[in-house]
């Protein structure tokens, strides 16, 4: 049996993968921050629906280094690691609140960074394994306004990059999958439905992405067959700002 750690399953991204990846017979850690009854909710509907895998749910801060030290302690075996949290400020990067900008860089850099070192010995005693992040097209093609976001998600890129070049012949692929626009809730709530209308008509498909067709690539990276893929970020935007 194979298990999956991810992180930000409370999300709208987290919980497809995770309803994705036990429709093919994963055993899933699903981690949680502060959603808890979502995350319990979640869990219930796949236990009952496949009720000969398992899924176990945790919850930890990532911005804080002991909770991460502490989620790695309670895994037991693991194949892929995915990180699906994330969240964003919008405003001018020169109003920007410092501390705003550390807690962002620590949910989505520090904090991930270290669990994958803390679990790269458990990750490598298979003979293949993922680490999957969630990255974003801004990452790459920056954004004005989402300067910090930007800057965290090009951080992921630039890690995946090199931390896969260490671990290639120990069976560990690293890669980034960055989307464009997503339809999820929190860009919902973030942007006014005009504001969403007008990033649509800047889009080539004319719509943001289903939070499905994200999650099927997150299975795309996890099959045997991707084995040769390493230190990629692989965009999927609808043909916007490439």
């Amino acid at each position: 049996m194979k298990w999956a750690l991810i992180c930000g399953a409370s999300g709208d991204i987290g919980s497809q993968v995770a309803r994705d990846l036990a429709l093919e017979g994963w055993s899933l850690y699903l981690h949680y921050h502060q959603n808890e009854s979502k995350t319990q909710v979640l869990a219930q509907e796949l236990m009952v629906s496949y009720p000969k895998q398992d899924f176990l749910v945790l919850q930890a801060d990532l911005t804080q280094l002991n909770q991460v030290e502490n989620l790695a302690q309670n895994l037991f075996s693991l194949d892929a690691l995915i990180f699906t949290q994330g969240t964003t400020s919008y405003g001018l990067f020169a109003e920007q609140d410092p501390a705003s900008l550390t807690q962002m860089l620590a949910m989505q850099v520090t904090g991930p960074l270290h669990l994958v070192q803390l679990l790269q010995s458990k990750l490598t005693q298979k003979d293949q394994s993922r680490v999957i992040f969630i990255g974003s097209v801004y990452g790459k093609a920056g954004s004005a306004l989402e300067v910090g976001y930007s800057t965290v998600k090009g951080a992921l890129s630039a890690f995946a990059k090199a931390y896969s070049k260490e671990v290639a012949t120990l069976g560990l692929t690293v890669n980034v999958l960055a989307p464009g626009a997503v339809a999820t809730q929190m860009n919902t709530k973030m942007f006014s439905k005009a504001s969403r209308q007008a990033v649509a008509a800047e889009i080539p498909l004319g719509r943001f992405a289903k939070v499905e067709e994200v999650s099927y690539w997150v299975k795309a990276l996890l099959d045997e067959k991707a084995a040769y893929l390493t230190g990629q970020t692989i965009y999927m935007t609808g043909g916007w700002l490439e």
